[in-house]
């Protein structure tokens, strides 16, 4: 892989989504993966995967961390840069498992709106 894998580890839903925002806005990366874990610094953490050049996913985790610190705690960070080749098949579970709760989210989404449009026009028969 000629590309970094990024890794923040926030505490909180509210730290991570700080930091995974910032990151996105300082450099052109691609988020492969989120991970919630249980027992980060005795609490509920939230992992934030990115991909992209090394300079990018570097500037990118520097930001993120930053931003993360100032609503909350972020419990560990890490750059790797151009990573062993072993390491894209964890990359690839990360996207994977990604779109998976992407697609799932969507459908859950289309049966909601189905079955609101149903019970309306129940109502207006």
């Amino acid at each position: 892989m000629n590309k970094a894998l990024g890794l923040i580890e926030a505490v909180g839903f509210t730290t991570a989504v700080a930091a995974l925002d910032a990151a996105s806005k300082a450099a052109d990366v691609t988020l492969i993966g989120v991970e919630k874990i249980i027992g980060v610094e005795k609490a509920v953490g939230v992992n934030i995967q990115l991909a992209g050049e090394v300079a990018a996913v570097k500037a990118a985790v520097d930001a993120g961390v930053e931003a993360g610190n100032k609503v909350g705690v972020i419990a560990a960070s890490r750059v790797i840069p151009r990573p062993h080749d072993e390491v894209d098949k964890l990359i690839e579970e990360f996207s994977k498992d990604l779109k998976e709760k992407e697609e799932s989210k969507e459908n859950k989404e289309v049966k909601e709106e189905t079955k609101k449009n149903k019970k309306k026009s129940d109502k207006e028969e």
